[in-house]
């Protein structure tokens, strides 16, 4: 079973206390966000092949790696050089790439690896702006990982909504993006990738089957991994998303592109329902609410040697 923290919300930032409470007690409840149905998922490292986590901030778990110790992780952390004016709660740039060259020494650099997204182009977030703190970023981060994933900014009705005057990034500034990150990327030795972005990019090398594929899990844990075929895939990409234990309308970043909040008010009615000691994120379970018990097994293929 591949658990994934970090498609809704960001657990590590802002629910750490909560989440160390379930893998203390072995078991998490997930609410699917389109329905009532509410799932329970096992914490147990004997059959969970890998803890994604997707955050901007994994500070507040630093102190903690050694309760998760007994888990395969693999982390993706978000470092954009962003002002308050669009990302109003993440910690400065320089703060965050600490933390992720202190949890980079701490698992290894193949466990975690830097998203570099989204990219959007305004008057003082320009080209040449991405271009100079790219390079900027990647001195500083090459030698605690092995690649980075950029994405351009989707116009959901979500993003319109909190960021109206956002606008598509051209196909002309997609190829200067890709063309000079490449460059900076090759000096320092690093592998660059898209997901969701189509092949434009193919061209520059880099790698456009997605971010978070059973290659990259693989090699996170050192194993092999003998996924069904269709698991855990739902999207155009070959990503691999496990059982996600987070919520919508939940992360108090408060990015001006996020596609998981609908609105500020919502975050905060559902933050005061939050409580740590409960299984599940948002709320307490109810007399009627029927729980449905998701038992998978270890997908770790020990018969085949990782190469």
């Amino acid at each position: 079973m591949i658990i994934n923290t970090g498609s809704r919300t960001d657990i590590p930032a802002f629910y750490s206390k909560w989440f160390l409470n379930r893998i203390e007690e072995g078991f998490v409840y997930s609410k699917n966000p389109y329905n009532d149905d509410i799932y329970r998922y096992p914490l147990d490292s004997k059959i969970i092949d890998c803890l994604c986590f997707c955050t901007k901030n994994p500070k507040p778990l630093l102190n903690n790696l050694d309760e998760l110790s007994k888990f395969r992780q693999f982390w993706f952390v978000t470092i954009t050089p962003y002002g308050k004016d669009i990302e109003a709660n993440v910690p400065s740039y320089k703060k965050v790439i600490e933390s992720f060259k202190e949890l980079s020494d701490a698992l290894g650099v193949n466990k975690v690896s830097w998203r570099y997204d989204p990219i959007f182009i305004d008057e003082k977030y320009s080209l040449d702006f991405h271009i100079d703190k790219f390079e900027e970023l990647t001195s500083e981060l090459s030698d605690y990982t092995n690649d980075c994933t950029i994405s351009f900014i989707d116009l959901y009705q979500k993003v319109l909504r909190n960021f109206p005057q956002a606008k598509e990034v051209t196909v002309e500034e997609q190829l200067i993006i890709g063309e000079e990150f490449a460059k900076i990327a090759k000096n320092y030795d690093l592998d660059m990738k898209t997901c969701v972005e189509g092949d434009l990019l193919a061209k520059f090398e880099f790698d456009t089957t997605g971010c978070m594929t059973q290659q990259v899990l693989e090699r996170a844990i050192g194993k092999n991994l003998k996924i069904p075929k269709g698991k855990y895939t739902i999207r155009e990409c070959n990503c691999l998303f496990g059982r996600d234990i987070g919520a919508y309308n939940t992360c108090m970043h408060g990015c001006k592109y996020c596609y998981a909040n609908s609105n500020i008010k919502l975050v905060k009615m559902n933050q005061k329902q939050h409580n740590p000691d409960s299984p599940l994120l948002v709320g307490e379970l109810k007399n009627d609410d029927v729980v449905k018990e998701i038992s998978e097994p270890s997908y770790i293929d020990y018969q085949q040697k990782l190469i």
